[in-house]
């Protein structure tokens, strides 16, 4: 698995097509050594062929910041046109897929000086969101096995509510995503429920208690503080429905930074339950 995810490469060759002419697009590939996998036609031939050779990798290849692997080399390339591509849906989706890769984007300010000339333009950086050598915090990786093992016990309510969340994260959807998290959260719980042998028709409270104190062994542990009988303190299942369940937008508080909170916590914590569904006895 490569640094970055297709979505990630793909718009970050959109945003140097949308950014370079054809003839700077060929030297950019004779510089990374990908002539004989590169050219096209058209713009959208020069994306599919910048993506395929990044995807594909190869050789290291030497770049401002030193030698990087092809596809770090295809980022760095499209960071440096945030000025003029910030506005452009190509420069949403690479910074949506940079989150889903653990890194968080940042634009430098663009400020005048004290004589009115407008500073020199640098590039967008990255910040690794999580550390690199932590394990079980790749969010793809989360989200494959989250994935795998949704269709593995046919929870198909939550599986299509993470696809939806997914998809909308991705466009930059983040009220959407947000919403779409919220249901698959309460989604699988429901169906685990249904699964260890609840009555499908008591609401999605009654479930959750029911994972708590009605099947043998209890699937959420109140020792663990996962589950609280009767509410008595903010267990942690239901501190993160209450999380999910906010009233309204809070000032000073980022919609992107919160939906990609939101995205890594329920993928984490999804996992973490579905093993424990797939290890049994249930």
């Amino acid at each position: 698995m490569g640094e970055f995810n297709r979505m990630t490469v793909v718009a970050a060759a959109e945003v140097i097509s949308d950014s370079y002419s054809h003839s700077e697009i060929d030297v950019l590939e004779v510089h990374w050594g990908i002539e004989d996998r590169g050219g096209g036609s058209s713009k959208s031939a020069r994306v599919v062929s910048l993506s395929k050779a990044a995807i594909e990798g190869g050789p290291a290849v030497y770049t401002e910041s030193g030698q990087v692997t092809l596809e770090r080399a295809l980022i760095e390339k499209a960071l440096a046109n945030w000025s003029t591509a910030k506005e452009t849906a190509s420069w949403q989706k690479l910074k949506a897929g940079l989150r889903f890769d653990g890194f968080e984007l940042v634009e430098p300010a663009e400020i005048d000086d004290v004589w009115g000339r407008r500073a020199p333009k640098t590039p967008a950086t990255l910040v690794r969101m999580l550390p690199a050598d932590a394990p079980q915090l790749n969010m793809r990786e989360a989200e494959n096995e989250v994935v795998q093992l949704l269709k593995k016990h046919n929870l198909t309510i939550a599986e299509g509510h993470l696809a939806r969340a997914m998809s909308a994260f991705q466009r930059g959807e983040w009220s959407g995503a947000n919403g779409e998290l919220r249901n698959f959260l309460e989604s699988y719980f429901n169906e685990i429920a249904v699964l260890t042998g609840c009555d499908p028709t008591l609401d999605s409270r009654q479930k959750r208690d029911f994972l708590g104190q009605g099947v043998t062994p209890p699937f959420l542990l109140a020792n663990y503080n996962e589950w609280s009988p009767g509410g008595q303190k903010s267990a942690f299942v239901q501190a993160l429905m209450s999380r999910m369940h906010p009233h309204g937008g809070h000032p000073g508080l980022s919609e992107e930074e919160d939906a990609t909170f939101r995205l890594q916590i329920n993928l984490v914590t999804a996992r973490l339950f579905l093993r424990r569904l797939d290890r049994g006895p249930y």
